[in-house]
């Protein structure tokens, strides 16, 4: 059991043919991480050590089975060795073995989280051509959490230093969108960003929810009553249950509000309503985060792809991991 203030995290390495490795590493090298968090890798310690040279790192690896054998100290890494990739893989090429190997990865994070030996999941990017060829026919990670948490209500927040979002719907076109929301998936989704952010030791955290129209219908001039509709029931009930949550307001002016301080979680109706505001807002510290599995587990992730183009180069930079991490401690159980 875990008995540290300090969670453990554990760190997916995603696809070793891509610049996870890499951003792992440079993101390791900050001390405010170990001040704040566990962290563990959850790989190959074979493709961490072939990234350390590449990235001029001075740290040190301690490769161990379980969690429990981790030293949790600054300068060493403590990798979770899996031992499933060939000693010469090559960076930047699609390979199922580094497919199968994610999935794996992200497998045995899941069998910790549901065992209570780690906090939260970070992942680093899979590659979902690589994913397929290996024998995981899923769109990505959500799913695959979803799969093995055996969860059918989730959703997708977004973060940024100064704005946390989570939506609706996300990757539907926008009419099939508007179509698809209900006053149940309202009060869910209002649900689980309660509980996701009280669970994280917040007291009482404020929800607003955008309205779907411009001006939020403006009393029936715009629209066609979507938010008395779809909206307003699905929030009323969440106030009903104490959940401190206002709504639905104008999104042209709501996510100014919340980036300011008012509120502490936007709830988004559709996907380029909140994602656009957190692109603006802070697209090289973006986290997309997985919330609503069941376990209470928390998943973050960098908000970018594989990079193949740049794999192995040491090109690639770390703030979206970093970020990612932060999260994963910030959002963990307490």
């Amino acid at each position: 059991m875990i008995v540290s203030n300090r969670p453990i995290i554990g760190i997916t390495m995603g696809d070793a043919c891509g610049i996870g490795p890499e951003i792992i590493v440079k993101a390791l090298a900050h001390k405010e991480i170990y001040d704040a968090c566990r962290p563990v890798i959850i790989g190959d310690a074979k493709i961490i050590k072939k990234v350390l040279p590449i990235v001029e790192s001075g740290l040190k690896i301690n490769q161990v089975n379980e969690p429990e054998e981790a030293t949790f100290k600054y300068g060493t890494i403590d990798v979770i060795d899996m031992n499933l990739l060939p000693d010469e893989l090559p960076f930047g090429q699609v390979s199922a073995e580094a497919g199968n190997a994610a999935y794996e990865y992200l497998a045995k994070s899941v069998e910790l989280a549901k065992e209570k030996r780690i906090h939260s999941i970070c992942t680093a990017p899979l590659n979902k051509e690589a994913l397929h060829k290996g024998g995981h026919l899923y769109p990505g990670h959500t799913e695959i959490l979803a799969k093995l948490t055996d969860t059918e209500d989730f959703s997708m927040m977004l973060t940024t230093p100064n704005l946390r979002v989570i939506h609706l719907t996300t990757h539907v076109g926008l009419i099939k969108a508007i179509e698809s929301i209900t006053p149940e998936r309202t009060y869910k989704v209002v649900k689980l960003a309660h509980e996701t952010l009280s669970n994280a030791g917040m007291d009482n955290p404020r929800i607003a929810v955008c309205g779907i129209n411009p001006h939020a219908g403006e009393n029936g001039l715009f629209g066609n009553g979507e938010e008395e509709e779809k909206l307003s029931p699905g929030i009323q009930q969440a106030k009903e249950e104490g959940i401190n949550v206002t709504g639905p307001l104008p999104a042209d002016t709501l996510f100014f509000r919340a980036g300011r301080g008012d509120f502490d979680m936007v709830v988004a109706c559709y996907h380029d309503q909140g994602h656009a505001p957190i692109k603006v807002m802070g697209i090289e510290e973006g986290v997309n985060i997985t919330v609503g599995l069941k376990g209470g587990i928390v998943r973050t992730s960098v908000d970018h792809g594989t990079a193949f183009d740049i794999a192995g180069k040491n090109i690639a930079e770390e703030k979206s991991m970093i970020a990612a991490i932060r999260s994963a401690y910030e959002l963990a159980p307490k």
